[in-house]
């Protein structure tokens, strides 16, 4: 593609438009542009509420296919890439996930996380080499991520990944997008375009990241990882989680602390484990059994020990 060709690509595109009622904001006081800002990120939730049934259907696909042992992988260039990285990352500590049950690529690699890798989100092929070294399976979930939804690495990774029997989502920004029509799960958020010509990291980026929580986050609920709103698979790593995770036994049973003490040193500081035990009166072993039995699921294992 001609660098005229990929001009003229650009201009067509919702989020590349240029506004010229913003052509003096340079000139506007802090306070007037603050505030122009923050209007235009309060319809960011509305344009993500309209493709709400495509963001459900894809959940739905993405939860299926985990609880079957695939790995959800993020693939983006730039801003897109980061969130998608971004997401991954906090998936070990807040859902105790595998490593590598939830991935993130970037264009260039990790250096790109901080610095600009200069065509590293043209190669197609860059992406396909990626997939390949984390050897896709048709369990898996691969989630191209692109706000003009044109970027060559994020729909090279969704081609690629279809082409190897894997789940595909696309994430994008603007109508009729390339990514879209390449994933089986196509999601377009049309946040119009941006306060700063081109700068997708604003609505777009926001757009992206409140559907990238949404797709992480219900498709652990489904997998079981949380009991109602508590988050009971989360990994006790520091100080602050080891408390966290004495508080989310005490709300999920009311037990006294020194019950929940007993509890989390008997579950060997697993909070699912320690919940079972409280509520179901059961020890350590049993209630790694019943959870093992019930893939995992709190509610399931606790309706076992009434049966």
């Amino acid at each position: 593609m001609t660098s005229h060709d990929l001009r003229n690509q650009l201009e067509s595109l919702t989020t590349e438009a240029f506004r010229p009622e913003l052509a003096e904001i340079d000139r506007m006081p802090t306070l007037d542009i603050a505030r122009l800002m923050n209007g235009e990120d309060a319809g960011v939730p509305a344009a993500v509420a309209a493709r709400l049934p495509q963001i459900a259907a894809a959940i739905d696909a993405v939860a299926e296919r985990m609880a079957r042992g695939g790995r959800l992988v993020y693939a983006g260039a730039g801003t897109a890439g980061r969130l998608g990285v971004l997401d991954a990352s906090e998936c070990p500590p807040t859902f105790n996930t595998e490593p590598g049950q939830v991935a993130g690529l970037i264009a260039g690699g990790p250096e790109a996380m901080v610095t600009s890798v200069e065509g590293a989100e043209d190669s197609a092929e860059l992406a396909r080499e990626d997939l390949d070294a984390l050897k896709i399976r048709p369990e898996d979930t691969v989630v191209g991520v692109s706000a003009s939804g044109r970027t060559p690495y994020a729909v090279g990774a969704v081609e690629h990944a279809r082409s190897l029997g894997a789940l595909t989502v696309g994430l994008s920004c603007n109508e009729h997008s390339a990514l879209a029509a390449a994933a089986e799960h196509g999601i377009e958020v049309v946040v119009g375009p941006e306060l700063l010509t081109g700068s997708t990291r604003l609505k777009a980026g926001t757009a992206q990241k409140l559907v990238l929580n949404m797709l992480s986050t219900i498709t652990m609920i489904r997998l079981g990882k949380t009991y109602g709103n508590l988050m009971v698979d989360v990994r006790a790593s520091n100080a602050k989680l080891r408390a966290r995770s004495r508080r989310i036994v005490s709300l999920a049973t009311g037990a006294p602390d020194e019950e929940i003490e007993r509890a989390l040193t008997e579950a060997g500081g697993e909070v699912k484990n320690a919940i079972l035990i409280v509520l179901a009166g059961v020890d350590g072993p049993r209630a790694a059994r019943l959870l093992e039995e019930s893939g995992g699921h709190l509610r399931a294992a606790l309706a076992g020990t009434a049966d």
